[in-house]
C-alpha cells in the first residue's frame, strides 16, 4: 500500500465516520474531505472542483427542477385527486397508492413523489379510523422502487451512467435501467402489498396517530382598560408568553381579529389575546400581567377543563380563534431540512416568517413542554399556524413537506398540458437519441420558465444544494481512488473473497455490500465511491463491466432497513409512528427479494 493510498483511506474512513455519527451535515463532511485531499496532494489542484461541473452533478440539479415544474404546474396534484378515495380496505389501498408512487417516481424525484401522495395517504388513514404506519412504510418503499426503472428516477442511476461514460465513452440510456428494474418493483410492490405491510406492529391510539396535534388548549385573555400594557407591542410581551411555553395566536380588537399574531400592533384595553398552552403556563402568564378571562365560560373552560382536554381535540373557537388569513399546515421533515438541530426560535420562524410553532409529534408521541424551545429532529411532524398566502413557501423554507393544506391547489389546466407535453417530448427526444437527455431536460425547463410553470425567481429554490455540494466534493475523491490504485487494491481483496464465485454469486455480494452500505450512509456517496471498485472487479474477473454497474446503482437505490437510508424513510417515521427497529421487519425481507429477483434479471438483460 503507498503512502498516498494510505492518506487517501484515511480520508475516506474519517469522512464515513462523519458520515455515520450524523451531527454534521454530509455535504460539509464531504467538502472538508475534499479540501484535505486537496491539501495533501492526493486530489491534483486542477480537478478540485471538477466534481461541480461533471455531467452527474448537472443532471442531478436538472431532474429536481424539472420534477419541481411538474409538481408546481398541477400534473401531479390532479393524478393524486383522483386516487382520493377513502374507502379502501388496506391491501387495495397499499396496491393503488404504491403503484401511483412508483410510476411517479421513474420520471421525477422520488422524495417529491413521496410529498404528494403522503398527504392522501394519511387522510384516507384518518378517515377509515386507520394507523397511517400501515400504510406509510409500504408507499415509501414502492416510491423508492419506481426510481430504479430509468436513469433519472434516483441519482445513483444517474451517477452509474456518467460514470460508465467516463470510462467506456457511451453512458447508459434512458431506458436501459427499465426491464430489470421494473420486473424487480413489480416484485417488491408485490411482496409489500400481499406480506410487507402485516409484519408492521399494530400500534393503536394516540401513539400512531400520525399527527401533531394542537399543544394544550385555545384562551382568550382581555388586557384591562387600565393595563400597563397599553401602548406595548404584541413582540414586547413574546417573551413572557415563550417562558409560559404560550403562543399568541392572533388579538381580537372591536369584535374583529387581525391578520395572525399581529407581532407590531400597539395593544389597547380591552384587547383580546387568543393564546394557545397549557393551563399551568396560561394561569402564569394571566397572573403576571393582571390580565383577565374573556368571559366566565372562557374562564371556566380554561380553569376546570384545560388539564382534561386530550391534545387534539380542537376547542370551540379553534377554527375562529387563528384569525383571518392564517391557517394551520402540518410539517414533515426530512433529515437535511434548515430546521433540524436548532429550535422554532432560534431559527426565527415567528419574526422571519410569521408562522407560529404551536404542535410537535416525534414517533407517534405528542411533545408538550416548551415546544418551541424544543430541538427539532429528522421525522418529527411539526403544527404550524401560517399565513394562508405563504403556506407553501413557508414549508419550502423550514425544507419540510406539507401534510395538510394541499386541497386548495388550483390546477391550470394549460399549465398541466404544457408541463407534461415538454416532459414527453424530451424524453422522446432523448429516447429516439436526437438530443442528449440532459440537453432535452435543459429546453424543458427553458420552457417552463417562459411559460410561468416556474417563476424565474423560484427557479433554482427548488435544487437540493447539499446533494449537489456532496456530489461536487466526492467525485474527486473517487476519481483519486482509481489514480492512486485504491480502486484496484480494494478489488484486489473483494476478488480474493470472490476467486471461487461464479459472476452471480459475485454480483449478489456486491449488491448486498452496497446495500449495507447505503443503509448507514447516503446512497449518492456510496455509488461515487464504489463505481470504480466495482468496475475494476469485473475488469480482474475479466467480465463484462455492466451487470456489475447495473447492479451497484439498483442496490444503491434500495436502502430499506433503517430510517436514515433515505430521505423518504425519515420523512413517513414521524407520521407513521415507527420505531428504529420497525424498518427491518418489512425491509430486511425485501432486500432479500430485490437481490434474489435482481441478480438473474440483471444477468439476462446484461450478460457478463
Amino acid at each position: 500500500m503507498t503512502a498516498d493510498q494510505l492518506v487517501l483511506f484515511a480520508i475516506l474512513a474519517v469522512a464515513m465516520a462523519f458520515f455515520l455519527w450524523g451531527r454534521i451535515r454530509y455535504d460539509i463532511v464531504a467538502l472538508s474531505a475534499l479540501a484535505i485531499g486537496v491539501a495533501t496532494g492526493i486530489v491534483p489542484v486542477q480537478q478540485t472542483f471538477a466534481g461541480f461541473g461533471h455531467q452527474a452533478t448537472m443532471i442531478v440539479v436538472v431532474v429536481l427542477i424539472v420534477s419541481a415544474g411538474l409538481t408546481r404546474s398541477g400534473a401531479m396534484i390532479w393524478l393524486t385527486r383522483a386516487l382520493a378515495s377513502k374507502n379502501r380496505p388496506v391491501m387495495v389501498q397499499i396496491v393503488i397508492m404504491g403503484t401511483t408512487a412508483a410510476i411517479m417516481s421513474a420520471f421525477m424525484n422520488n422524495i417529491a413523489a413521496l410529498a404528494l401522495l403522503m398527504p392522501i395517504d394519511i387522510q384516507a388513514a384518518r378517515k377509515a379510523g386507520r394507523p397511517p404506519g400501515q400504510t406509510l412504510m409500504p408507499l415509501a418503499f414502492a416510491s423508492m422502487l419506481g426510481g430504479v426503472m430509468t436513469m433519472i428516477g434516483t441519482p445513483p442511476n444517474i451517477i452509474v451512467s456518467t460514470f460508465r461514460a467516463d470510462q467506456t465513452g457511451e453512458a447508459f440510456r434512458m431506458f436501459d435501467y427499465t426491464l430489470h428494474g421494473g420486473v424487480v418493483a413489480i416484485a417488491g410492490l408485490a411482496f409489500v402489498t400481499l406480506i410487507g405491510w402485516r409484519l408492521l406492529p399494530l400500534r393503536k391510539g394516540a401513539e400512531q396517530s400520525g399527527t401533531a396535534q394542537l399543544e394544550g388548549f385555545i384562551s382568550e385573555l382581555v388586557i384591562p382598560e387600565d393595563s400597563k400594557l397599553e401602548g406595548q407591542r404584541v413582540r414586547d410581551i413574546e417573551a413572557k408568553a415563550e417562558r409560559a411555553d404560550l403562543a399568541i395566536l392572533s388579538v381580537l380588537r372591536d369584535r374583529k381579529r387581525r391578520h395572525g399574531p399581529a407581532r407590531n400592533l400597539k395593544l389597547r384595553g380591552g384587547d383580546v389575546l387568543v393564546v394557545s398552552g397549557a393551563s399551568e403556563g396560561l394561569e402564569e402568564f394571566r397572573a403576571g400581567l393582571k390580565l383577565k378571562f374573556h368571559d366566565k365560560k372562557t374562564s371556566d373552560n380554561s380553569d376546570k377543563e384545560g388539564t382534561d382536554k386530550t391534545a387534539g381535540k380542537k376547542d370551540r373557537s379553534i377554527d375562529t380563534a387563528i384569525g383571518a388569513g392564517m391557517v394551520m399546515i402540518e410539517v414533515a421533515v426530512p433529515h437535511d431540512a434548515r430546521i433540524v438541530g436548532k429550535t422554532a426560535q432560534s431559527i426565527g420562524l415567528s419574526w422571519r416568517q410569521q408562522a407560529i410553532l404551536v404542535g410537535l409529534s416525534r414517533q407517534g408521541r405528542n411533545i408538550r413542554d416548551r415546544i418551541r424551545r424544543s430541538v427539532i429532529h429528522p421525522g418529527d411532524i411539526l403544527l404550524l399556524l401560517v399565513p394562508e398566502e405563504t403556506r407553501t413557501e413557508v414549508a419550502e423554507w423550514l425544507g419540510g413537506i406539507v401534510l395538510t393544506g394541499r386541497e386548495k391547489a388550483v390546477i391550470h389546466v394549460w399549465k398541466t398540458a404544457i408541463a407534461i407535453g415538454l416532459f414527453a417530448a424530451a424524453v422522446l427526444a432523448a429516447s429516439v437519441e436526437l438530443l442528449p437527455l440532459p440537453v432535452a431536460l435543459v429546453f424543458v425547463i427553458i420552457g417552463y420558465a417562459l411559460s410561468r410553470i416556474l417563476p424565474l425567481d423560484e427557479l433554482y429554490s427548488h435544487v437540493n444544494w447539499p446533494v449537489v455540494v456532496l456530489l461536487g466534493a466526492l467525485i474527486p475523491l473517487g476519481m483519486a481512488l482509481e489514480t492512486t490504485g485504491g480502486a484496484a487494491l480494494i478489488a484486489d481483496g473483494l476478488m480474493y473473497l470472490a476467486r471461487d464465485l461464479p459472476p452471480w454469486a459475485a454480483l449478489a455480494l456486491i449488491m448486498a455490500v452496497v446495500m449495507t452500505m447505503s443503509d448507514i450512509l447516503n446512497n449518492n456517496a456510496t455509488t461515487v465511491l464504489a463505481a470504480p471498485v466495482v468496475y475494476r472487479l469485473a475488469e480482474l474477473m475479466e467480465v463484462n463491466p455492466d451487470p456489475f454497474l447495473m447492479g451497484l446503482a439498483l442496490s444503491a437505490s434500495c436502502a430499506f432497513l433503517t430510517p436514515i437510508g433515505h430521505q423518504n424513510n425519515t420523512v413517513v417515521m414521524g407520521p407513521g409512528g415507527y420505531r428504529f427497529s420497525d424498518y427491518w421487519r418489512m425491509g430486511l425481507p425485501l432486500e432479500i427479494i430485490i437481490i434474489a429477483v435482481g441478480v438473474p434479471m440483471i444477468l439476462l438483460v446484461w450478460p457478463v
